[in-house]
């Protein structure tokens, strides 16, 4: 297949490249700083040269969007939105100008765009969609995205939690702190946290490829969120740190402040099931969080 990723420069989209790749794929990226063979300039704003090599393609993965690992000002909330949404219709654009899309458009989303639940188990059937910053943003990210169909290209939600990798994302974080002694209970520690293992994201996506019945919002997701309580024992202990001082929520907001980022990310518990994927048939190679732990560590 030849498949383009768009905003792929970062941790996930280097993954799925080399996952694809690996597979004897084509893979080619769209990034506003190109340094490597399969990267094409764009600027995520207007259709350009790019769209050539968007024509033709059997997949088109879009991951642009700004990191919402920041604080949230009103200037970071305006480029989190904006980032999300105009990259998101350049490529409505570009793909309606295009002989022969692509087969299939998988765009991101979040599993945030579920409310704080440390009861309800929220499926894409079931789940309870809010009213914040944080959940409205996937609310506008996904009405752009299907706001037109296309005859001829299915559309995904990509409905992701956190990604567990060792080569980005938040997971060398957790383990560092783990290894300073500061690996106890965020806030209360009853938050769930909803996961998934970088292998099992790069599988769920070519699975979803590969099965033309899958469409629309889909949670990619491992199948198990636990306490971050529970999560934090764990990580300790394949870590062999002796104590974890927990982090009441006063603490975090302090902490927040001086490494410019927002204690939901930490505090918001993500009760998320993939029920569509499970249904479809999918397997994950690392159901739990333990068993992800030992290809992780």
């Amino acid at each position: 297949m030849k498949i383009i990723i768009a905003g792929g420069a970062g941790f996930l989209g280097k993954e799925l490249e080399s996952f694809f790749l690996s597979k004897n794929n084509q893979v080619q990226i769209l990034t506003r700083n190109p340094k490597n063979k399969n990267d094409i300039y764009w600027d995520g704003r207007t259709v350009g040269d790019w769209k050539s090599d968007l024509d033709n393609a059997d997949v088109l993965i879009n991951l642009a969007g700004k990191s919402v690992d920041c604080r949230y000002t009103e200037k970071n909330k305006k480029e989190i939105l904006s980032s999300r949404i105009e990259s998101t219709k350049i490529l409505q654009e570009a793909i309606d100008q295009c002989e022969n899309p692509p087969k299939i458009w998988l765009n991101a989303s979040s599993a945030t765009i579920y409310i704080h639940s440390e009861s309800n188990l929220n499926t894409e059937e079931n789940g309870i969609i809010g009213d914040d910053f944080s959940m409205n943003i996937c609310k506008q990210w996904e009405a752009a995205f299907f706001k037109k169909e296309n005859k001829n290209v299915r559309k995904v939600a990509l409905r992701t939690s956190i990604v567990l990798g060792k080569n980005g994302g938040a997971f060398p974080k957790f383990v560092q702190i783990s290894k300073l002694g500061l690996g106890g209970a965020q806030g209360k520690g009853n938050q769930l946290m909803s996961w998934i293992h970088i292998e099992d994201f790069c599988k769920a996506v070519a699975f979803i490829i590969d099965n033309e019945n899958i469409k629309g919002s889909i949670n990619v997701t491992a199948p198990n969120p636990l306490p971050n309580k529970e999560m934090m024992t764990l990580l300790r202990k394949k870590v062999k740190a002796p104590f974890g001082i927990p982090a009441p929520v006063w603490l975090l907001e302090i902490a927040a402040i001086f490494i410019k980022t927002e204690t939901e990310l930490m505090l918001k518990s993500r009760n998320v099931f993939p029920k569509k994927l499970i249904d479809a048939g999918f397997e994950f190679n690392n159901p739990n969080f333990n068993k992800a732990l030992e290809t992780l560590i």
